[in-house]
């Protein structure tokens, strides 16, 4: 499985670099949104996986 990247493959516009706090502040905000949203949909991916080989495995007969 490759890496998890989210660095951004352009460098940041030079207004972000120049301006205020609050620019950069969205940035940030931005950049753990979409974080969080990969981080998700990689944890989906992973339950359904496990779910799956849950499913494929035999059940045992009988009780404990």
């Amino acid at each position: 499985m490759p890496p998890m990247t989210n660095a951004p493959v352009r460098p940041l516009p030079s207004s972000i670099l120049h301006n205020g706090v609050e620019v950069r502040r969205q940035y940030t905000r931005a950049a753990f949104r979409r974080l969080g949203e990969a981080l998700r949909c990689k944890l989906r991916r992973v339950q359904r996986e496990v779910e799956e080989a849950t499913q494929d495995m035999a059940q045992p007969e009988g009780g404990a």
